[in-house]
């Protein structure tokens, strides 16, 4: 891949990665096939991401409504993510990637709550990138789990009522330190966002793809942030305020 240079670059891309089914259904293959090509389209945006200066990465790899699909579809995509966990760490640690969870992992099979938490403290100390992978994940529930903390802080006096700020309710996500995302990049087609950070994504540039995700190469990432290198982030100014802030 030849070298390319951005003027600007989002600190923090967040992906949802839509279209393994129908990517298998085109090509009549069973559906986790799509989920396993799905797989090596994460390890190529990965080091896509690492390369090109990301410092946050967050996929929403599995969605807390997923499992009401078909149990055997579950069970396959859990034996995805552990054999994906265990065959990246090595390269997690040599490319300085940090790993990081949100959502009820507390769900998950117990061996692969086991790996993740191997992965997370093994590689806690890499400062090169995070990557953020949401598991069993859902906005309305990390936003109701938020405001049970704050409620509990509250009743034990740990936070005054009369201070109470947006900071408060970050602070109580799971995504707490990390950067809100400044691109949120959709595949497969699907104009939505699906209960994925709901919160965070407040003034998040939004790009849809009709690319199926397990197409998704490092080329289409390069068109998704030549697109974000376009735009410009008002947060609510008008432009001429823009260029001076940035003059």
């Amino acid at each position: 891949m030849q070298e390319t240079s951005f003027e600007r670059l989002p600190r923090h891309v967040a992906i949802i990665m839509d279209g393994n089914g129908r990517w298998a259904k085109i090509r009549s293959l069973p559906r986790i096939e799509g989920h396993r090509k799905g797989a090596d389209s994460v390890r190529s945006v990965v080091r896509a991401c690492r390369r090109h200066g990301i410092e946050v990465l967050t996929l929403y790899a599995f969605s807390l409504e997923n499992w009401n699909r078909p149990s055997s579809e579950v069970e396959a995509l859990m034996d995805l993510l552990k054999d994906y966990l265990l065959s990246e760490r090595q390269e997690m640690m040599d490319n300085g990637i940090r790993l990081q969870v949100i959502g009820r992992t507390q769900d998950l099979r117990p061996d692969i709550q086991a790996i993740l938490r191997e992965t997370v403290e093994a590689t806690a100390h890499n400062s090169e990138m995070i990557l953020n992978l949401a598991l069993s994940y859902s906005g309305r529930d990390e936003i109701l789990g938020a405001l049970k903390r704050i409620i509990e802080d509250v009743q034990n006096g740990r936070v005054d009522p009369s201070n109470f700020s947006e900071e408060v309710i970050s602070d109580c996500l799971d995504t707490k330190g990390l950067p809100d995302p400044d691109l949120l990049i959709r595949t497969s087609g699907e104009q939505r966002i699906s209960n994925f950070l709901l919160w965070q994504m407040a003034y998040t540039e939004i790009y849809f793809t009709d690319t199926l995700w397990p197409d998704f190469s490092e080329d289409k990432l390069i068109e998704a942030l030549r697109d974000y290198e376009r735009r410009e982030r008002r947060f609510g100014r008008i432009s001429e305020q823009v260029r001076e802030l940035l003059s």
